[in-house]
């Protein structure tokens, strides 16, 4: 057994979750197997958490038990008066029942006494059985400490005060919860915490890695309100001058709504990856990932209202603009352009740079970009996503489903002082034919200061005391 290497056993009755839970302590989606039916997890499977590169942690997936009262009648019926535990254990794992008929079982319990702590995960959904007990006094007899682990506690359907109980009476206290479906951040530490007040040799790379897990959630808020304010300085300031007969056939509309449904998929796909999930992690359902692009059309009157953002104001401005090109274009396209104005509502912009734009429209061309109803409903769906993602754990299969936000912070005032700039400034966006300004010093500040704005309006995760 290392005595560099903190060793691991997550143990528990089948189908309780130990898989979810190692995916969500690993940050890794594709380890072991996972699906509802029971004993899938047949062997030993192992993966090991870093810090800095350097492993502090080995996490031993086992299978699950099922038979833990048989083997308590085998041992009964074996052991003599005076035979200690540890001798009868160790009689069980040399017998040939160890691997026939509680094959499963001996996996496990020999995966624990090789370890130096064992995790007893529970499906805190459960009733109280006696066969749990059952389970929990074979696997005292590997002489490890035992730590509890209370899995699906997020639920309404949870039973974790009756477990608490059950196990108290038992003489285990040291007992966590911890969703493998619902992250949390404090109840992750608080099981680094409980081992290493278990296990003192190993306080310290417990503590670099409550640490570093501190550490990443911080970074990881700051990088995905980074990726979505990166969408909304692009989207802001993206502009198109485009000939008059491509405004009045539709075609420049298409392609400014195309180039902002691709920019949004991006971010998506970047946030995914951020965070370490797979696009197939999303549900096709209300900002979903069909066929790779979101099921809720970004220009739609229900996606506005969704959102709780209105619609009536963008058609008027945008009926608005179509007039004002019109008279400006001597009056050739009046009908036409004050219908294509009305119809391209909250889409068509008209107060930035608005000297350039009447020049453009003297030479017979016109400028089109995102209003500000589309750039609300961009920063609330990105940083909706972000936060769930935040707050997912790695061991779900279902899919993430997002409901109707309850931030109102981008939902009514005026947009941030960068945004605003970013109007004014074409050659700020990728989406912008020939934009030459990505890398300017003016174009990093605005986006620093939007992200700060981002931040600011959401939920900080707090680090704890780590020593």
């Amino acid at each position: 057994m290392s005595e560099e290497l903190l060793q691991v056993a997550v143990v528990g009755h089948t189908n309780t979750g130990k898989t979810s839970l190692l995916r969500t302590l690993s940050r890794d989606t594709d380890f072991g197997e996972v699906c509802d039916a029971p004993a899938t997890t047949r062997h030993v499977e192992s993966t090991r958490i870093l810090v800095d590169g350097e492993a502090v942690m080995a996490l031993y997936d086992t299978p699950g038990l099922e038979d833990a009262p048989g083997i308590l009648d085998w041992m009964e019926a074996r052991r003599g008066p005076r035979a200690p535990g540890a001798e009868t254990l160790e009689a069980f794992l040399e017998s040939g029942e160890a691997i026939r008929r509680f094959e499963q079982e001996g996996k496990v319990l020999r995966q624990l006494r090789a370890s130096h702590v064992g995790l007893y995960v529970i499906d805190a959904r459960e009733p109280v059985l006696g066969k749990y007990r059952d389970e929990l006094s074979v696997l005292g007899l590997c002489a490890r400490p035992l730590v509890p682990v209370l899995n699906f506690v997020a639920g309404p359907d949870t039973r974790e005060a009756e477990w608490r109980e059950a196990l108290a009476r038992l003489g285990l206290h040291a007992v966590i919860g911890f969703d493998s479906v619902v992250y949390d951040l404090q109840e992750e530490l608080r099981l680094y915490e409980k081992l290493r007040s278990l296990l003192d040799r190993f306080r310290d790379p417990l503590t670099r890695l409550m640490e570093a897990r501190a550490r990443e959630a911080q970074w990881l808020e700051r990088a995905a309100a980074e990726l979505v304010a990166d969408l909304l300085m692009d989207a802001a300031a993206c502009t198109l001058v485009v000939p008059v007969q491509a405004v009045q056939d539709g075609s420049a509309l298409t392609d400014l709504q195309a180039r902002i449904r691709r920019r949004e998929q991006e971010c998506a796909q970047a946030l995914l990856a951020l965070y370490r999930f797979r696009a197939g992690d999303y549900a096709a359902r209300q900002l979903p990932l069909e066929d790779g692009c979101w099921g809720l059309d970004l220009f739609t009157p229900e996606a506005l209202g969704h959102y709780g953002l209105r619609t009536g104001e963008g058609a008027a401005v945008g009926a608005a603009v179509g007039l004002a090109v019109d008279i400006l274009a001597l009056g050739t396209t009046l009908g036409a352009g004050t219908a294509t104005g009305a119809t391209a509502g909250a889409l068509a912009g008209h107060t930035p740079g608005l000297g350039r734009r009447l020049a453009q429209r003297l030479r017979g061309r016109r400028e089109l970009r995102p209003g500000e109803a589309t750039l609300r409903l961009l920063a609330l769906r990105g940083r909706q996503l972000a936060r769930a993602l935040s707050r997912r754990g790695h061991g779900t299969e279902k899919a993430l489903e997002l409901d109707t936000p309850t931030d109102d912070a981008w939902r009514r005032g005026r947009l941030p002082p960068p945004l605003r700039r970013a109007r004014l400034h074409p050659d700020w966006s990728r989406l912008t034919p020939g934009a030459g300004g990505l890398e300017s010093r003016a174009r990093a500040l605005a986006l620093g200061e939007l992200t700060a704005a981002l931040m600011d309006a959401a939920d900080t995760p707090q680090s704890p005391q780590t020593r």
